[in-house]
């Protein structure tokens, strides 16, 4: 913990840098991805503050959209896009990811029941090899099943109907620091 103390004392020492930001933000990407530390959207993207909106969820999941009884994700995702005006949304999974290997392996999650409960809201179930560590396969699998969710909320249709918001998927290898984003015209993920 002391290092991170240590680091907050010396950022806050430079004001002149972020004094601009107190007028407000204006991101033009939602950047949605796993709670994992190893996942830091900023550092993989190289953004600045005020550069990227975040949402990250264990498992980077989107739940399905309710307006009955809304989640704090569909409160984000909604505030980027109407309020902010995103022009893009990113859902960006990861190797190694300890969410979607265990709906992968299908473990027996009683021990944590909202963790449990939490990755129900990821059907289908993703496909991919149970012995595979960077469970690859179901990460991307699930990353699309991830838009296809994003797709069905009723704002983001409309946007992406009037062409005011793109969606991308990506694949982020901890391992190696790569970034793949998934290609419509190939349907696989390939290198930026």
């Amino acid at each position: 913990m002391q290092p991170l103390i240590d680091n907050a004392r010396m950022f806050g020492q430079r004001p002149e840098e972020f004094a601009g930001l107190a007028e407000g933000q204006s991101p033009q990407v939602l950047f949605i991805t796993c709670s994992d530390s190893r996942v830091v959207p900023a550092l993989i993207t190289g953004a600045r503050p005020g550069e990227l909106f975040e949402l990250r969820t264990a498992g980077n999941i989107v739940p399905p959209y309710a307006s009955e009884h809304p989640t704090g994700e569909a409160a984000t995702i909604e505030y980027a896009v109407e309020v902010l005006g995103v022009r893009d949304i990113v859902v960006c999974g990861h190797s190694h990811c300890g969410a979607v290997g265990a709906l992968v392996r299908g473990d027996d999650l009683d021990a944590v029941p909202a963790v449990r409960d939490w990755l129900a809201n990821a059907t289908p179930r993703p496909a991919g090899a149970a012995e595979d560590p960077e469970v690859a396969e179901g990460v991307q699998a699930h990353v699309l099943t991830q838009l296809l969710r994003l797709r069905s909320y009723p704002f983001i249709e409309k946007k992406l109907k009037e062409r005011q918001l793109a969606l991308h998927a990506w694949y982020y290898e901890v391992h190696r620091g790569a970034v793949r984003a998934h290609s419509a015209e190939t349907d696989a993920f390939e290198a930026l």
